[in-house]
């Protein structure tokens, strides 16, 4: 603001300069000819004051004081000659009513004298100003604003504001100009920056302008078209900040501007499908006053169950893990962002321990139970089957047997698409889980049993992007397995959401499965993710397909065929009707399959658990 008021004081001292010197310099050139139009000593000093106070006057009124340098253009330099003119012949009018006689010449002479003196000055002092801070402007970001809306004009402003602010992480950005697929708006000017194309022309304006980054500024626009702009952005080598979906932005006391909720482009910005919805009425009453347990709870999805449940009122949240670290991790954020308000208890047990897991369940009797706890990782589970046997098999048989024997409302089991006909021994382990919790469904009289079962969940322990990162950020190749592979994917709010709402419709027994639209190639994925780190594929982040895992397959299938489809009230979200567990025969081959296990007979155990999942397809 103090550079604003400077810069006023400044033009209006120099256009007195000008008048003064002006008005002296015309009478110089009559008294020089020795015409009678010369003004003697005390008639100059009235013409002086009157011509200083009303020209000054005009230009404040006309605004001239207020526009910024960088941007005065024909029709500034316009207004500020018709104050001039104004000023200078209110200037002659007062000398008329008063009867001190001025000739008109004097006049006329006088306000071309001094107008060309203020409009010179002001091109001279703006090319200055423009050649003075090139040099500064040539240390901050280039950038090319997406967008000639409402939403661009308001973060021009905020950008232009944050210039003062040095201690502002957006003062170091200087726009370049505009896109907007609006044809009407070609070459118009925001704010004084020029609407320079299309979104079509991004990549051509990028090359010949220098872009080094792109701010997204269309927060209305739909996923369709967010996508295919973002594609765009994607394949420069800018840095993109977005700003967030219209139902996503904030105004509070936190937040009171477009620019500084602009994010990083995110990988899912590029999955081309809506974001899901959920009904959080439903979710809240399903929540609000219950004890909830949310096994591996230090997870990726055990954690966002745990934020999200804990949004709900619940009366106690209990974050149960085996790795101390990421318990602990939650269990501060929870702290710092409710306090005593919920009640929080963090323990470090292993759902595979029964007398222990015995003990909790008696003391907290959770009314609702969340199951993330489980070994995922594909490759290293075929390492060692038995393990993935007994943490996943079993350690979901002993949090399902003491949920029922407590007597809690409902069991939630966290499932993968890797357990529809299964080609690997962590997705086969994951299809005994659904088994089990489809038997308890049949018996229990008083637990809810249900299973959730998704695709890959962006940023979890086990997806390829956080792998990919490293190896972008350490100039590694990135790897990817084969160049045809393609995946679902979903974030893990879309991911703990589905589990939070089935929860809250379950009756028993029921498959929940969510759907995650069209799947996404994991090779295009990686491409993406590359672009978004300003390098290209290929040249600058080679990528090397290292051939399938043990136990990887090239599609995903989210839904069994036998098991069919029914709709819920979210469209998104259908249940797989349950199968007719014979509990004789799942009872016999959990005995064998725990015997083998304990065995630590890692063959034998593949062996059991294809002849207990018949769609279970090897391939080590």
């Amino acid at each position: 603001m103090k550079k604003v008021n400077v810069r006023k004081i400044i033009l209006a001292f120099a256009d007195v300069f000008i008048i003064v010197a002006g008005t002296l310099l015309t009478n110089f050139f009559f008294s020089g000819l020795h015409l009678a139009y010369a003004q003697g000593i005390r008639g100059l000093s009235y013409i002086i004051v009157a011509d200083v106070v009303l020209c000054v006057l005009m230009q404040i009124i006309a605004g001239s004081y207020g526009k910024l340098w960088r941007y005065f253009n024909l029709r500034d330099y316009g207004l500020c000659a018709g104050a001039m003119l104004v000023g200078q012949l209110l200037s002659f009018v007062f000398f008329l009513v008063f009867g001190r006689g001025v000739s008109r010449l004097f006049f006329l002479v006088n306000f071309l004298v001094t107008t060309t003196g203020v409009l010179l000055f002001r091109f001279m002092f703006r090319r200055s100003f423009l050649i003075l801070t090139s040099a500064e402007a040539d240390n901050l970001q280039r950038t090319l604003v997406v967008g000639a809306g409402h939403a661009a004009t308001l973060v021009l402003a905020e950008l232009e504001g944050a210039k003062y602010d040095k201690d502002s992480q957006w003062s170091e950005i200087n726009v370049i100009g505009l896109v907007d697929d609006d044809l009407s708006k070609r070459n118009v000017r925001v704010k004084g920056k020029r609407v320079l194309g299309t979104t079509k022309d991004i990549p051509s304006i990028v090359k010949n302008l220098n872009i080094e980054q792109i701010i997204f500024a269309i927060p209305s626009c739909t996923q369709d078209e967010r996508k295919r702009i973002l594609d765009i952005c994607a394949d420069t080598k800018c840095r993109i900040k977005v700003i967030p979906n219209l139902g996503n932005l904030l105004f509070d006391d936190k937040h009171t501007q477009l620019i500084t909720q602009a994010v990083d482009i995110k990988i899912e910005d590029l999955l081309g499908r809506d974001p899901i919805y959920f009904d959080k009425k439903e979710i809240a009453g399903f929540i609000k006053g219950k004890v909830c347990m949310i096994t591996g709870g230090g997870g990726s999805i055990g954690s966002e169950l745990v934020r999200q449940i804990a949004s709900y009122n619940p009366k106690q949240v209990i974050i149960l893990d085996i790795y101390e670290n990421n318990a602990y991790d939650v269990q501060q954020e929870m702290l710092m962002e409710y306090g005593d308000s919920v009640d929080f208890v963090t323990l470090i047990s292993s759902v595979r321990d029964y007398d222990k897991m015995d003990a909790i369940f008696k003391k907290y009797r959770p009314n609702l139970v969340f199951h993330a706890a489980a070994h995922k990782h594909v490759p290293l589970m075929e390492t060692v089957p038995e393990e993935a046997v007994k943490n996943n098999v079993f350690g979901t048989f002993n949090v399902a047997t003491l949920a029922e024997l407590y007597k809690a409302d409902k069991f939630v089991l966290i499932s993968t698409d890797k357990a529809v006909n299964p080609t690997n021994v962590m997705g086969c382990t994951k299809r005994v889980c659904e088994m089990i919790i489809q038997y308890k469904a049949q018996h229990s009289e008083h637990t809810e049993f249900v299973a959730t079962r998704f695709g890959n969940v962006l940023g979890s322990n086990g997806s390829v992007i956080p792998l990919f990162r490293r190896q972008i950020e350490s100039g590694k190749p990135v790897t990817v397995t084969h160049p045809d592979i393609i995946r679902y994917f979903m974030t893990i709010p879309e991911a703990v959401s589905l589990v939070l709402e089935a929860g809250a419709i379950a009756k028993g027994g029921e498959i929940f499965v969510l759907d995650m639209g069209e799947p996404v190639k994991i090779v295009t994925l990686a491409e993406n993710l590359i672009r978004m780190y300003g390098k290209v594929p290929y040249e600058d982040v080679e990528i090397k397909f290292t051939g399938l895992r043990p136990g990887e397959k090239l599609y995903e299938e989210l839904l069994m065929g036998e098991e069919g489809l029914k709709k819920t009230v979210n469209k998104k979200i259908f249940i797989g009707k349950q199968i007719e567990i014979d509990d004789e025969a799942l009872l016999s081959s959990l005995s064998e399959l725990r015997r083998l296990a304990d065995d630590n007979n890692s063959d034998a155990v593949v062996d059991k658990l294809a002849d207990m999942v018949p769609t279970f397809n090897h391939k080590p």
